[in-house]
């Protein structure tokens, strides 16, 4: 097995670009694994792990629902956002400035075969992440991502989460809302969720925080 993980930080990069990208890197280590088992070979699986800020945009996952986005084709070319359907779970989303976007493109036989941990563990990385700003992110029962005041009528959630895995190999990732403009969710019903707001790490904290 191979734990060795590859980390690029991407800088601002287009959606479509990335997820080029990604699926480049996604199909490398499912020819490998074809070709292990179609000859009993033993050829080691790369892991990588992509990090980027998009240009605006919004994504909408495979069960997705298209009326949760609020803008017409017309409104999102005057406002200069892209929208894209992707293989990933999860409903609608925003990525823009100032959020971090993290796509762990794992072999997760190279660490545990269970998709429930390992989004579980991404949210464990995004609460410890916080906690070191202090704040306290949470996870909601049933939504998935992180959050703020859980339980609360002001719970909001702060880093959105939503994968694809074939054959135990990872897409997709998270996007944590740092210095992000939250206008931009206004337009959406995030993740099909009605009634609950966003945040980010600038909104709590009162001020910018350095991305790098």
């Amino acid at each position: 097995m191979n734990k060795t993980i590859y980390i690029q930080d991407l800088g601002i990069k287009d959606y479509a670009n990335t997820f080029d990208y990604q699926k480049q890197l996604f199909d490398d280590i499912i020819t490998v694994k074809k070709k292990n088992r179609a000859e009993n070979g033993n050829l080691k699986t790369d892991n990588h792990f992509l990090f980027v800020e998009h240009p605006h945009v919004y994504t909408l996952g495979k069960s997705g629902d298209i009326n949760n986005l609020l803008l017409s084709k017309k409104q999102l070319s005057d406002k200069g956002i892209s929208y894209h359907k992707v293989d990933r779970g999860g409903d609608i989303t925003y990525h823009g400035y100032g959020q971090i976007v993290g796509y762990p493109i794992l072999d997760l036989e190279n660490f545990f075969t269970d998709i429930h941990k390992y989004l579980r563990f991404l949210e464990e990385t995004m609460i410890l992440v916080l906690a070191e700003y202090g704040i306290k992110g949470e996870r909601s029962d049933g939504e998935t991502g992180v959050w703020l005041d859980v339980g609360t009528p002001f719970a909001r959630k702060i880093c959105a989460l939503g994968v694809r895995s074939s054959r135990w190999v990872t897409m997709h990732g998270f996007a944590l809302n740092v210095n992000t403009n939250l206008g931009y969710f206004d337009h959406i019903i995030p993740c099909g969720i009605r009634g609950k707001a966003v945040t980010s790490m600038e909104v709590e904290l009162s001020k910018k925080v350095d991305i790098a």
